[in-house]
């Protein structure tokens, strides 16, 4: 049986980087102020995840949040 290769190596060749953007990246993006930031995420309406201390939201993440709110504005 083949070992497996590095991750590295799986990542590269089979998915495409992961953008992963701080608080204050999605703040400005947004417009929203560290609270109002803060509150999506601790409500699910934006995921994200934890490394060690440091929350990181996905850029896809915060793309498909925006899609859905201009989804939930134009009905």
């Amino acid at each position: 049986m083949a070992a497996s290769p590095p991750l590295a190596v799986l990542h590269a060749d089979s998915a495409p980087a992961l953008d992963l953007l701080t608080v204050p990246q999605v703040m400005d993006r947004l417009q929203l102020g560290r609270s109002a930031v803060y509150d999506l995420l601790r409500t699910g309406q934006l995921a994200s995840i934890t490394l060690g201390r440091a929350r990181r939201i996905p850029a896809h993440n915060l793309a498909d949040f925006i899609r859905a709110r201009l989804e939930q504005e134009a009905v």
